[in-house]
């Protein structure tokens, strides 16, 4: 067993990371080891980085026990750098943690400054020139052994020498990753979380902890998003509320609709049905001192013909009342069928959320005057039967399903499906003859015999597959 991590006092004992904890013992006998849990520290750094997206949107994880920011642009809003900087600090003093920061024009040089360089430097670029080459965090042990060997110890060693015969002798991971590090290619962070299309937000001076001011901010900054939607055209299909809490810690409220939407009392009951169906209710601790509105998937949004019968009011009524029941009890809880193009009946629809079904297809419409060639109940699996035919090839005659014999007065088909092209060579795939069928009390079903008799199978199986009205 080796030891991960070490607080100061154990640093103070001459106890380092990587060393077996047996000899660790023998320096302190009363040394206190914790086991280690790699999913809590995962989970502790990514509700950090949740934290850190209140100085900046541009948050990405660093390894297991790093964060890069990116705060061009942001920086001016808490009072420049420095005071950045500060508050980050004294925010992580207050949760019991010390950190390590860095400034810098690339993101592998902010990391590598805040992971080796023992002082604070006024230049970033020479101190980037003086870090040792473990800055480079290359992959391959055996490349930095190599480098040392041949007396490139620093940054600044690689730096000034050309990177042609440096690719040539030790690959040109070692070249790339020099390039990025000291700014001579671009590099970007790859932020957590896409930015979103819209986002607004409220900075206090003084943590608000009551629910009715929440949510009379959420609405101004709804009212701002709504401005901006109008004046694109677009209305939004999903908002994200962040509560940002004195001590660290984040909240998020998000709602869907099924249609744009850019109108701000309708989105606003949804975030009041969103916080009626949280298990626990909105725990400010000492108070809220950010709150942000995200617009993160928008929609062309123009404005509609009302019909004179009403049919547009009244399908947006209904689209309303699927809202809010998705945002109560659940995005899942509702769905809609969706036409998708494959023969296999199983396969022709899918039900998708009621709030996440795109523009809509049109359904195929049945000839005028003629029976409905699918049943309205379909099984999913097929149920199997055993039928009696006057030939192995022929109509259904008699069925037994479920303990019941029926008795078939009429029947209509075969109507003949195939399996897909892609499974017919494997042997996967058998043909189904689909025959409409109406037993002697009137009941009518949907059966079919799997596999073709003599070709496919020998004894072909039915099933019945659907039931109509």
């Amino acid at each position: 067993m080796r030891i991960v991590a070490i607080n100061p006092a154990a640093r103070a004992l001459g106890i380092a990371s990587g060393q077996m904890l047996a000899d660790a013992r023998a320096i302190a006998p009363d040394l206190d080891a914790i086991e280690h849990d790699p999913l809590a520290d995962a989970r502790l750094i990514e509700q950090l980085a949740d934290a850190c997206d209140r100085y900046t949107p541009m948050v990405a994880i660093d390894g297991d026990d790093g964060l890069t920011l990116d705060i061009t642009g942001a920086a001016q809003h808490h009072g420049g750098e420095a005071a950045l900087c500060a508050h980050l600090e004294g925010w992580c003093l207050g949760l019991g943690m010390t950190l390590r920061h860095a400034l810098a024009a690339t993101p592998e040089a902010a990391q590598a400054l805040a992971r080796y360089q023992t002082a604070p430097a006024i230049d970033a670029v020479m101190a980037v020139l003086r870090l040792p080459i473990a800055a480079l965090r290359l992959h391959n042990p055996e490349t930095d052994l190599a480098l040392r060997r041949a007396g490139l110890k620093t940054i600044g060693d690689l730096a000034s020498r050309p990177s042609a015969p440096l690719a040539a002798r030790f690959g040109s991971e070692l070249t790339t990753a020099l390039a990025r590090l000291t700014g001579t290619s671009d590099s970007r962070i790859s932020p957590r979380r896409v930015p979103p299309a819209l986002l607004f937000e409220r900075r206090f001076a003084e943590p608000i902890a009551r629910t009715d001011v929440v949510m009379h901010i959420i609405g101004d900054l709804l009212a701002e998003a709504a401005t901006a939607m109008l004046e694109s055209h677009k209305g939004g299909r999903r908002f994200v509320v962040r509560l940002y809490r004195a001590d660290g810690l984040t909240r998020d409220l998000a709602v869907e609709a099924s249609l744009p939407l850019r109108d701000v009392k309708a989105i606003l009951r949804l975030f009041e049905e969103r916080i009626g169906a949280l298990a626990d209710p909105l725990d400010p601790g000492f108070g809220f001192d950010m709150i942000r509105l995200a617009v993160p998937a928008m929609e062309p949004l123009v404005p509609t013909q009302l019909h004179l019968e009403g049919g547009a009011v009244a399908e947006g009524e209904l689209t309303a009342l699927i809202d809010r029941l998705s945002t109560r009890v659940g995005r899942g809880r509702f769905r809609r069928l969706r036409p998708r193009d494959s023969h296999i009946p199983e396969q022709a629809t899918l039900a998708l959320p009621a709030v996440e079904v795109p523009l809509p297809i049109a359904w195929a419409n049945p000839q005028a005057g003629e029976p409905p060639t699918r049943p309205i109940h379909l099984f999913n699996p097929p149920q199997p039967i055993d039928v009696i035919a006057e030939v192995p090839d022929g109509p259904p005659h008699r069925f037994r399903w479920r303990r019941t014999l029926h008795d078939i007065t009429r029947f209509e088909g075969p109507e003949r499906i195939a399996a897909e092209w892609w499974k017919r060579d494997d042997n996967q795939g058998l043909t189904r003859d689909y025959y409409r069928v109406e037993d002697a009390r009137g009941r009518r079903f949907w059966i079919f015999r799997h596999g073709l008799y003599g070709t496919e199978r020998a004894d072909p199986v039915w099933y019945v597959h659907g039931l109509f009205a």
